[in-house]
């Protein structure tokens, strides 16, 4: 491939290299050639392998960026025997066309300019949430979320790795990742199959980093670069995926980022049962990239340049990948925002979990991923009034709780937002806190009620994901049960009519 390689540099465009491709940029074009490598995992080694996989990866990406990925080009050889791309005569190699996307607009260069912050990873969690909704999920992806068949992957990762690892870690934290991982898999093999039975074990991208993400100041996502080579790389828990990126916002050493990220991500999916295997997925998926990058230091035909940033850059996903089987430094808190209809509760509830990069769970998503329905979908009135009786509004409490336990059990602290107007459902969250033993703050957000009318009356005008309505509004205040059964510590009265902000640096000052 090295007459290939200098030829198309001839001719303007500028390389790029992998493991397993070379990839050519033009002013408005990308091609993406397949390395004739034959690496266990993947096969590239014949022309018409590599024309397949091609075809392939065409087709599985269009799925996340469909005006990105233009089709396959062949490359040819000219009269004077130079490789160009397109062209009448045989093909000697194949391509992938893209078309090139602004480098600006990749997330890993926003992140660098310090113009990747938590909107921006809202953005992208709510478009990779959406994304795996509508993914491929049935026996065969199942069958890849099983713990035995994850297990096989983790076992085959280390046995790939035992030589190269052992050049950045020492043999005794190379043993504490292996161990934990797979002591792991083995305690949590019930929650595994869980996983496979909530439908969360799909036809995802397998590759989810930083540098494939693109984020126009417009609002457009697109993802690009899935695995196309092996679906058992690609098949998986939806976690595996999220957990990709996570772990390379923690490489970038932005663990806010990533925990504001998993947070949108689980919001939006309704799926807070990630933080169950989360940790242990990020620990893999560390280990992986430590495995891909080692694999460029071996190929003598990379430059040496690419070679140095590939070692400096395995060291540190090693690193990274025994860091996270340790407990976090930071204890975690449970922190209860209720109040009445209007109150403020889920503005306060959002500005503290961007201040504390904690998850929010929240009753009127929550109620809505219960009854199968959008959450900006209203509600109409028999529903209404079925999704907010008695028994309604108990299991919706019951599921918060059971969430919220989940993320607590992961060492991270949570975010529960609803009115709790009773005692009830207060003591019921106390007993959480108490039961994992984490300190807990119920704070109440209160506000005029002819403020709270107004809100409503706005509200009214606009797409919510709150049902409350002004018509309902006098009986909701009337019912609501003051919260002085709770200790002077263990609760927290705010208003938020005050000035912008006001609310959020009491809490603050509180927690601390």
């Amino acid at each position: 491939m090295a007459s290939l390689k200098q030829d198309l540099v001839d001719q303007g465009l500028e390389l790029r290299e992998t493991h397993i491709s070379q990839v050519f940029l033009g002013p408005d074009s990308v091609y993406k050639i397949k390395k004739p490598v034959a690496l266990g995992f993947l096969d590239f080694t014949t022309l018409e392998l590599r024309e397949r996989f091609c075809a392939i990866e065409v087709e599985l990406n269009r799925r996340l960026a469909e005006t990105v990925y233009r089709g396959v080009v062949k490359i040819t050889r000219d009269a004077a025997g130079r490789h160009r791309i397109g062209g009448d005569g045989e093909p000697v190699e194949w391509a992938v066309h893209m078309r090139r996307l602004p480098e600006r607009d990749a997330a890993d260069v926003r992140l660098r300019e310090g113009r990747l912050g938590p909107s921006e990873l809202r953005r992208l969690a709510q478009h990779v949430a959406r994304f795996h909704a509508d993914a491929r999920c049935d026996a065969e992806t199942a069958r890849h979320g099983a713990p035995e068949a994850i297990e096989a992957n983790v076992r085959e990762n280390f046995e790939q790795t035992r030589e190269s690892a052992a050049s950045f870690l020492s043999q005794a934290e190379l043993t504490t990742i292996e161990r934990w991982q797979l002591g792991f898999l083995h305690a949590q093999r019930a929650r595994f199959s869980q996983r496979i039975a909530q439908g969360r074990v799909r036809d995802g991208h397998g590759d989810l980093r930083l540098e494939h993400c693109y984020l126009d100041d417009e609002g457009e996502v697109q993802i690009i670069d899935c695995i196309e080579f092996n679906e058992r790389f690609r098949y998986g828990d939806v976690c595996a995926d999220v957990a990709f990126l996570a772990m390379d916002l923690g490489w970038h050493e932005r663990h806010d980022l990533s925990e504001i990220f998993l947070a949108e991500y689980a919001r939006a999916s309704g799926d807070h049962d990630l933080y169950g295997v989360v940790d242990f997925y990020e620990s893999y998926r560390a280990h992986v990239r430590g495995k891909v990058s080692s694999m460029l230091l071996g190929d003598a035909a990379a430059e040496p340049a690419a070679r140095a940033r590939a070692a400096e850059q395995a060291r540190k996903y090693y690193v990274l990948a025994e860091a996270c089987t340790r407990d976090p430094l930071q204890p975690p808190a449970m922190y209860a925002v209720g109040g009445v209809i209007a109150s403020g509760k889920s503005t306060l509830a959002d500005q503290l979990a961007e201040r504390i990069a904690a998850p929010v769970v929240d009753s009127d998503r929550t109620r809505k991923q219960l009854a199968g329905v959008d959450p900006y979908t209203p509600l109409p009135d028999a529903a209404f009034s079925g999704r907010y009786s008695e028994q309604a509004t108990a299991a919706t409490y019951a599921e918060l709780l059971r969430r919220a336990e989940v993320v607590l059990r992961s060492k991270r602290s949570v975010i529960v937002e609803a009115s709790f107007r009773t005692r009830a459902q207060r003591a019921a969250a106390l007993e959480l806190a108490s039961r994992v033993a984490v300190p807990f703050l119920f704070i109440e957000c209160v506000v005029a009620p002819e403020t709270a009318r107004a809100r409503l009356e706005r509200r009214a005008q606009k797409r919510s994901i709150s049902d409350g309505r002004l018509e309902v509004f006098d009986q909701f205040a009337q019912s609501f049960e003051p919260p002085d059964e709770l200790p002077a510590q263990s609760r927290l009265r705010v208003a938020t009519d005050g000035p912008p902000g006001a609310a959020l640096e009491q809490v603050l000052a509180r927690i601390g």
